[in-house]
């Protein structure tokens, strides 16, 4: 498997490889603000292969195309740059990637161009080069290289994307992730949902429950391995530990009362959520291995949606304990609890950017809207202007939020993406309906 060590640097074949700044007179980047009204136009030719061979992912000249056709949608989508038209490409040979012809790629308006190749390694294995030039300067900015099983191509690509987008942005990667999410089909009255994982460009999905039982709010451990989400299963809404690999899953813990709303601590040692006593919703931590819970909240009302921030110190939250649905910043142990959104509206399902600078959130108020605003709830800014936008969550980076977006009268929702300027918004493919999106970490 890729994410048990058998990706690798190809740095037998490409002799070195490194990523390393441009030459002082060749200073291309993107601007991440101003970037999105005018994208970078940037060539991404059908990546070439020195000697055609078969695999069980398809012959290496065909995946020469498809690896390109991937780099080009994970670039395009960012809205940070502008791929060429394909009628704009000029034919690479092998000996071109590492001598492109700067003459000819400097006729297409392209400022930034990128090539590769795909090689059948004798042991069954792939190996994608990826190399960034700047056109005009006529210099090469970065190159790697991944050696990966034919069935892992698609992750090869991803990474290329990444190295692209971190060298030119000065933002971290993001391209090779995943997402959980609930998967929705059915009438609006009688929903069946299930757990579904995919890449973050919707590729390479798979269900992982059956739908027998209503499954909400999954997320992420750190270590990708494991899921915690609620289940309606045996009509006892509970939080669940779900393994990956095996398929087994555990109650987190074994009480009688509601249990929701779980997220994982930064370090994966806990669970949080929040559990329904007597009447009255606080949070709760619990070792993520099982155990007693510690409780952390105590004011009368609902508290729920508990987020810690990326250091593990602090955990955002809901709570109506105001008379209306507001977010509130603690320590990780429940002490020092402050209320951070003062806005018009009530304000829902908050989540901790991996930065660490911002907060992600549902506002309710005409309509839902996703927006976000800092730690100490300053700088407040609506992102998505849909009829009913919800679920925030962050991708690796923290530059993108992922949400959910329910059609008016219909119930039926979809997964969106939006950037932190709000205007690169699309809409994330799946197979049927879409919500509760939980972006996982960046895989290894």
């Amino acid at each position: 498997m890729v994410g048990s060590g058998r990706m690798r640097w190809a740095a037998a074949f490409l002799g070195a490889v490194i990523a390393f700044a441009a030459p002082v007179h060749a200073q291309i980047e993107v601007d991440v603000v101003g970037g999105i009204s005018a994208p970078m136009p940037i060539a991404i030719p059908v990546m070439p292969t020195p000697a055609q061979a078969g695999t069980p992912a398809g012959d290496t000249g065909s995946l020469g195309a498809r690896v390109a056709e991937v780099i080009t949608n994970d670039l395009r989508n960012s809205g940070l740059f502008r791929p060429l038209a394909e009628s704009a490409l000029r034919p690479v040979t092998f000996p071109q990637v590492t001598a492109p012809d700067f003459a000819g790629w400097g006729t297409t308006g392209a400022q930034a161009l990128v090539q590769g190749f795909v090689q059948a390694n004798g042991d069954g294995t792939l190996t994608v080069g990826c190399y960034l030039y700047d056109v005009f300067a006529r210099s090469e900015l970065t190159r790697q290289g991944f050696v990966v099983r034919p069935a892992d191509w698609r992750r090869a690509a991803h990474k290329c994307s990444d190295t692209v987008y971190t060298r030119l942005s000065g933002e971290g990667p993001y391209f090779d992730s995943q997402i959980v999410y609930v998967s929705e089909t059915g009438p609006k009255q009688h929903r069946t949902k299930r757990l579904a994982i995919m890449d973050q460009d919707g590729a390479n999905h798979r269900f992982i429950t059956n739908g027998q039982s209503i499954v909400l709010t999954p997320r992420f451990a750190p270590n990708q391995q494991t899921l915690v989400f609620m289940s309606f299963e045996n009509d006892r809404p509970r939080v669940y530990v779900y393994d990956v690999g095996s398929g087994r899953k555990r109650l987190v813990v074994d009480q009688p009362n509601m249990t929701f709303a779980p997220r994982f601590s930064p370090d994966g040692r806990y669970i949080v959520f929040s559990m329904a006593v007597n009447g009255n919703t606080d949070i709760y931590r619990v070792p993520a291995s099982g155990g007693g819970a510690t409780r952390l909240t105590s004011s009368p009302g609902i508290d729920t949606a508990a987020s810690y921030s990326p250091d593990g110190s602090k955990i955002v939250f809901e709570s109506d304990r105001s008379g209306g649905q507001q977010l509130y910043v603690m320590n990780a142990d429940g002490s020092n609890q402050q209320r951070i959104s003062f806005g018009g509206g009530r304000y829902a399902t908050p989540v901790w950017s991996p930065r660490g600078d911002l907060i992600a959130f549902t506002r309710i108020g005409g309509g839902f809207a996703v927006g976000i605003m800092s730690p100490d709830g300053s700088g407040e800014k609506i992102l998505t202007n849909g009829w009913q936008d919800e679920g925030p969550s962050w991708s690796p980076n923290g530059r993108v939020i992922m949400f959910f977006r329910t059609a008016q009268g219909s119930g039926k929702a979809d997964l969106w993406s939006v950037d932190l300027t709000g205007v690169n918004e699309r809409r994330v493919p799946t197979p049927l309906d879409g919500s509760d999106p939980a972006w996982g970490p960046l895989r290894p």
